[in-house]
């Protein structure tokens, strides 16, 4: 698989008629490794060993109803009182991150009302956080250390 920017990490992988899968340690299972699979595995190893995020409070592809529909998102992080705190998008490493990619986004989040929205494909990485008081949003430099404060102290991601 492609080389991300990101740090590298080790995962158990097999041959299983005919295609490469890797083990998801969320889901509990092994699962096709396609190039937007590499790029979540790897995302998810750098929000759990990097950025402290914990394990226990992922949850990956699952369906959400918006707007009397059935969608699912990549990859829900929530605090420990339940509440959803960070929604992110995975894309493969070839497929650019356009306006569309936020957009798809957005719309799980009318349903979520995560503070920090997350879009990678694996080489460029976008996050922001939103502000439903003042209605608004700010692009992060990075992704902050989680913390069950939620808020960032103008740290951003690059």
């Amino acid at each position: 698989m492609q080389k991300l920017s990101l740090p590298e990490y080790t995962f158990r992988t097999k041959m299983e008629k005919g295609k490469q899968h890797i083990f998801d340690s969320l889901r509990k299972k092994f699962v096709v490794l396609t190039p937007e699979e590499w790029v979540r595995q790897n995302f998810i190893q750098y929000l759990i060993k990097e950025k402290k995020y914990p394990e226990t409070l992922m949850v990956v592809e699952k369906q959400i109803i918006v707007n009397n529909k059935q969608q699912r998102f990549d990859l829900l992080i929530y605090l420990r009182s339940g509440q959803p705190h960070l929604i992110a998008e995975f894309k493969a490493p070839n497929v650019k991150i356009t306006q569309e990619t936020f957009d798809q986004v957005v719309r799980y989040n009318m349903a979520l009302r995560v503070e920090r929205v997350v879009v990678s494909n694996g080489l460029q990485h976008f996050a922001c956080e939103i502000d439903y008081v003042k209605n608004s949003f700010k692009y992060l430099k990075e992704i902050p250390v989680f913390s069950e404060r939620c808020k960032v102290d103008g740290q951003g991601f690059s």
